[in-house]
């Protein structure tokens, strides 16, 4: 993009699943996700909204793949709603791995989405778990409120952000993807993502972008 975009009241910051498990030592930490959290509180700043996501798995999970018998970390099996990728044991409600990151500051948080919740359903976009009918609540809070744009940031581009964006198109907003406050599992297995966003008209901003 060029130029400047100016924030306003109908603008929402949504911050997907900054959490200890993903990030440095965590059990499915992904790589820099540290590094963008100061510039998450940064962005906080220019909003008068934010919205927080958090992954809360119940134990024993069937995204997990100790749920499974002879499965191994990352192996993709069939579930009902399609296939599934076999996580490690992450974010497990009431756990210190599912905290947000110690440094991440919630307090401008109007809401926090909870998601995952469901033994038997995985859930990577904040808008809907994976079986792409049950909703998280997240776009009934934005529609209440009046937003109109939303500024995607977080972890990471593969999977929650990314899907969490298609799924806001496919919502009726407009969405924004803020790529350097959000973290990738790899630099280059992002790029059929990015390609996705453009294709359904996902915008990619940087924070020098947005003016409050």
């Amino acid at each position: 993009m060029t130029g400047k975009i100016k924030l306003d009241e109908n603008d929402v910051l949504v911050v997907i699943d900054v959490q200890k498990d993903f990030c440095a030592g965590g059990s499915l930490a992904v790589q820099n996700a540290d590094a963008i959290v100061a510039p998450i509180n940064s962005l906080m700043s220019k909003f008068d909204n934010v919205v927080i996501s958090q992954d809360w798995h119940p134990v024993g999970h069937k995204s997990f793949y100790t749920s499974h018998e002879d499965k191994n970390p990352f192996e993709v099996t069939t579930m009902p709603y399609g296939e599934q990728i076999l996580w490690p044991e992450h974010c497990i409600a009431g756990t210190t791995g599912a905290d947000f990151h110690s440094e991440l500051d919630t307090s401008k948080a109007k809401a926090i989405i909870r998601k995952g919740t469901n033994t038997q359903i995985d859930s990577y976009s904040t808008f809907f778990e994976n079986d792409r009918k049950t909703p998280t609540g997240m776009a009934g809070y934005l529609r209440q409120n009046g937003f109109k744009r939303i500024f995607l940031s977080g972890i990471a581009t593969e999977y929650c952000v990314g899907f969490s964006a298609t799924d806001g198109i496919e919502e009726g907003f407009d969405v924004y993807v803020i790529t350097d406050a959000t973290a990738s599992f790899d630099n280059e297995d992002y790029e059929p993502m990015h390609k996705r966003w453009d294709e359904c008209g996902v915008t990619k901003v940087t924070m020098d972008e947005l003016s409050s």
